[in-house]
């Protein structure tokens, strides 16, 4: 049986590439994209892609993926640190969802050390750049055991 990913993006991360490219990189989001479906290809797997700014617009894409997805890898961008609504969803929809992070936001401003979804994430991967889709993406293969140890 196919497994199916969830792989959203939050706010601002329509601008990878070009936004703050000392902090985020110069890889843009549909680079990142691209390299999430290659390292999946060589797995029964199905992943969709999203962005929004918005945040009603992040919740209604994670509500929707309770009638498909068997995962999600979500980088909620600034609204990981202000967002209870994003936290009701992720508990609402009983899925995995793996927290990531570009940046490493605890070496950052002490606003962004705090997460409101961390909680309720299986797991959360920060400060290892675009790679960190990919590590995600590896611990949802763990989860399901496609992926050896």
């Amino acid at each position: 049986m196919t497994k199916r990913i969830l792989l959203l993006h939050g706010p601002n991360l329509n601008l990878l590439g070009t936004r703050q490219p000392e902090v985020y990189g110069d890889t843009t989001l549909a680079d990142i994209n691209e390299a999430a479906e290659r390292h999946i290809a060589p797995y029964s797997l199905e992943l969709r892609t999203a962005q929004s700014n918005h945040e009603g617009e992040l919740v209604d894409l994670l509500h929707d993926a309770r009638e498909w997805a068997d995962g999600v890898v979500f980088n909620p961008g600034a609204y990981t640190h202000t967002s209870i609504a994003l936290r009701d969803a992720i508990s609402a929809i009983d899925l995995p969802v793996i927290e990531v992070h570009i940046s490493n936001v605890h070496g950052r401003e002490s606003f962004r050390h705090k997460s409101m979804l961390a909680g309720v994430c299986l797991g959360q991967i920060a400060g290892f750049g675009w790679r960190g889709y990919l590590l995600a993406l590896d611990a949802l293969l763990r989860r399901w055991e496609l992926l050896g140890d």
